[in-house]
């Protein structure tokens, strides 16, 4: 397998709008209503005064608790530099209701272009967040008739092993323009394998096509030709379809040093187990995968070694085996284990989604008991467990008790941390600046900047968190920012 290419993991993530392919031209503009069949939708010109796509999304108000005029006051600039600027690596609360606000229905800012542009930084957010099903979804209500939107449709149905559809579309529509690596590789995927060849050896001959494009796609397609030759050096800059090609050659790029969407295409079944199960963590990480996913992978079979990601496989297999038998002793000793493993993946909060309730339901004693009492706490009946932990008497935490029902003022603090939280749920204003916001109409513009503000200040300046859980209780948002507390108590997420 070849080395990742030029993503250091420590360097900042790129965004979305960093890693699309070029895919089609920017000269021509097309239309692809999707449907829920296997036939490809129809593709027509459309007129470049069309309605903005900020309406569209995927969850109505009554779903979010957000009123539709979140962004109508604000101007669309704004909006989306805030949008592209919000953090990816930030805490389990955060980056679900940072997914809230990019699938929410919401109508455009009063200033909105016909280009969308607050529409294409939410499904670029949605991308760099891994987020691919939701951003494919969003992208196909509301119809990818321009490039820039067909280029993101394209990049994660590749990233997805959903390109059929999408290449259906470049083959039976001629105002799609596509660019030359994209209309070969999707003759290809059609199975007309001689007009790939013809088209790129025309193009070959007239320049159109750079010198490792043409070395990628002549071995993509006649890969028995270049047997024996050593493999080709990892591009600079991978894009979806550059790896998905590398992937075709057997020479298969490593996606842990690559932008998180691109963990996905390690989720098929053709992956290693181990990659997959690398994968699963990453993304579950963040939110982009289920914990029942995360799960599936951890117990799929018996863990072929030792270390890293095999222990942790093992860990949970052990845990999630004594939980089933209902076996208090058994969980008492796998229970620690499998906390440490999730710890170290920092897979906490899907492992409490799983796990907590029926832990709730075991006479556990010690440490397996405190970790079932965090668990509960990171778990969405995080309320319940707390009463019932105020209730048992247990010697637990008084202010994570009183966190999780919403009173930590209750109880006397001296930490910093604890005294900035006690003070955003002890009436503690937002900063007027917040609050004009607010009052101005401007609530989503409002709820994006104490998100940036939660993120730099969990880290450091406590008063920013003060300010940014203050102001969502202010307008509601009592569940983030209860979520949001206990997990930065909770998890160790020190920078």
């Amino acid at each position: 397998m070849t080395g990742g290419a030029a993503y250091a993991q420590d360097d900042a993530p790129l965004s979305a709008i960093d890693w699309l392919s070029e895919s089609v031209e920017a000269s021509r503009v097309l239309e692809a209503p999707v449907t829920g069949t296997a036939s490809s939708p129809d593709v027509t010109v459309t007129p470049l005064d069309r309605p903005s796509k900020d309406p569209v999304g995927l969850l109505p108000s009554d779903v979010t608790g957000l009123p539709r005029t979140i962004w109508s006051k604000s101007d669309e600039t704004t909006l989306v530099n805030l949008v592209r600027a919000e953090r990816v690596e930030t805490l389990p609360a955060m980056q679900d209701f940072l997914r809230v606000l990019m699938l929410a229905e919401a109508d455009p800012p009063f200033d909105a272009g016909p280009d969308g542009a607050l529409f294409l930084a939410r499904v670029d957010k949605l991308l760099d967040l891994g987020a691919l099903e939701p951003a494919q979804s969003l992208i196909e209500q509301a119809d990818p008739d321009t490039v820039a939107l067909f280029r993101r449709w394209f990049d994660a149905a590749l990233l997805t092993g959903t390109e059929d559809t999408v290449c259906d579309v470049m083959r039976d529509n001629p105002s799609v323009a596509p660019t030359y690596p994209a209309r070969i590789f999707c003759l290809a995927r059609n199975g007309d394998w001689a007009a790939a060849a013809l088209t790129l050896n025309t193009n070959r001959v007239l320049g159109d096509i750079s010198a490792d494009e043409e070395m990628l796609l002549a071995r993509f397609l006649d890969p028995e030709l270049f047997e024996g030759d050593p493999p080709l050096d990892p591009p600079a800059r991978v894009s979806p379809l550059t790896f998905r090609m590398h992937e075709a050659i057997g020479e298969p790029l490593i996606t842990a040093n690559l932008p998180l969407a691109f963990s996905h295409a390690d989720l098929r079944p053709t992956t290693a187990w181990k990659s997959q199960l690398e994968a699963a963590e990453r993304l579950a990480r963040h939110g982009a995968i289920s914990e029942n996913t995360l799960q599936k992978f951890y117990t799929a079979r018996t863990p072929a070694a030792s270390g890293g990601v095999w222990d942790r496989a093992d860990a949970v297999q052990r845990f999630d085996a004594a939980l089933a038998a209902k076996d208090a002793e058994a969980v008492m000793r796998t229970l620690p284990v499998a906390w440490t493993a999730m710890q170290e993946a920092r897979t906490e909060v899907p492992f409490a989604k799983l796990y907590a309730d029926a832990l709730q339901d075991l006479p556990l004693r010690g440490q397996a008991s405190e970790i079932a009492f965090h668990a509960g706490l990171l778990s969405p009946n995080y309320e319940a467990v707390a009463i019932a932990a105020a209730e048992a008497d247990q010697g637990f935490n008084p202010f994570l008790i009183a966190l999780a029902r919403g009173v930590p003022q209750e109880v006397r603090v001296t930490s910093a941390q604890e005294i900035a939280l006690q003070a955003a749920f002890n009436g503690a204003p937002a900063s007027a600046a917040m609050q004009l916001l607010v009052a101005e109409g401007k609530l989503g513009e409002a709820l994006l900047r104490a998100l940036a503000q939660f993120n730099e200040g969990y880290v450091g300046d406590m008063r920013l968190v003060t300010d940014a859980l203050a102001l969502m209780r202010s307008v509601g948002l009592e569940d983030v920012a209860r979520r949001a507390a206990l997990q930065l108590l909770i998890l160790d997420r020190a920078p």
